[in-house]
């Protein structure tokens, strides 16, 4: 995200049940259920979010809990505290420790930009 551009946040007040679509970044602190569709963004899941959604994304940064697939272009990480069950598909995919996963992931290298593999 170039310098000044602001996520849109959903607050740690605010419950979402449905479908969630955008084309800007995205963090959420509350809780959300459904869809979350952002295309090539990046969606960052606060600390004490609860999201069960399924999720499409450039990235996604999960530090709270997600129940749902995540479908993501570039990069997901799991950070440490976070808590996720359902499947990864992504390029590429980071989980500290501490990170609770369950779950399959499918990473697909081909999608990863600039892979030397690639052009080989």
């Amino acid at each position: 995200m170039p310098a000044g551009d602001a996520a849109a946040v959903i607050g740690k007040s605010v419950q979402i049940r449905g479908e969630v679509k955008g084309n800007e970044d995205l963090l959420v602190e509350g809780v959300l259920e459904g869809t979350i569709t952002l295309g090539e963004s990046r969606l960052t899941i606060g600390a004490k979010a609860s999201v069960k959604a399924n999720v499409t994304a450039r990235d996604v940064i999960v530090q709270g809990g997600l129940q749902g697939d995540i479908n993501a272009t570039g990069r997901v990480d799991l950070r440490a505290g976070s808590n996720m069950t359902g499947d990864i598909h992504a390029a590429r995919l980071s989980i500290e420790e501490n990170a609770f996963f369950s779950g399959k992931v499918e990473l697909n290298t081909s999608a990863a930009q600039g892979t030397p593999a690639a052009t080989r």
